[in-house]
């Protein structure tokens, strides 16, 4: 069983997505980043399943089974890896021509330990803010992995809910990458509910 990891690509003040929600953070980044795609490759080789939200499965499908993304160091391991897409409204959840994901409606404090136990290596949370808020105060977050890019947006959707209260991390490591991209993997503590 591994952990539960969610990895953000975040603005240096902190910020995942713009103040519409949209993720635009890596437009413009200046530089060649194929050290990141090819660090991030090898843990993506490593994890056991990706979970998504509805609105993120979304975005995904468009692009990381598409012809588009066949240049994407990534985009076999993404592709070939089990889905589990959390939705109230999806009937399906369909990757171009790999294996569909599966849908999951129930409670997370019952579903995730449930694809955890079925799961050999980490399950991937990208994106999915709602779902990761949600994630981080029921306490089930086990690793947090920050790709800072060089870029400060002032306002924005930010990586941890605001009632989250007291969230210790530990710092596990720090990587530097070309293009200005630092990632910051922490491991998280029990947290502190807000008085």
């Amino acid at each position: 069983m591994g952990n539960v990891v969610v990895q953000q690509f975040v603005s240096v003040d902190g910020f995942a997505a713009n103040d519409r929600g949209e993720f635009d953070i890596l437009e413009g980044l200046d530089g060649d980043s194929s050290d990141f795609d090819r660090s991030n490759l090898g843990w993506i080789e490593q994890a056991g399943a990706i979970v998504l939200a509805a609105r993120t499965y979304e975005m995904f499908v468009a692009y990381w089974p598409t012809p588009v993304a066949v240049h994407e160091v990534v985009a076999p391991s993404i592709n070939a890896l089990p889905k589990h897409v959390f939705s109230r409204t999806l009937t399906s959840a369909p990757w171009g021509s790999f294996n569909e994901a599966a849908i999951e409606s129930g409670e997370l404090t019952d579903v995730i330990p449930k694809i955890q136990a079925s799961t050999d290596g980490d399950l991937i949370i990208w994106g999915s803010l709602t779902l990761t808020d949600d994630l981080f105060r029921a306490g089930l977050v086990d690793v947090v992995r920050l790709v800072v890019a060089p870029v400060a947006i002032g306002t924005g959707r930010a990586v941890f809910p605001a009632d989250v209260g007291t969230l210790p991390l530990r710092l596990r490591n720090t990587t530097r990458f070309s293009a200005g991209l630092v990632e910051l993997e922490y491991a998280v503590g029990q947290r502190t509910a807000p008085r």
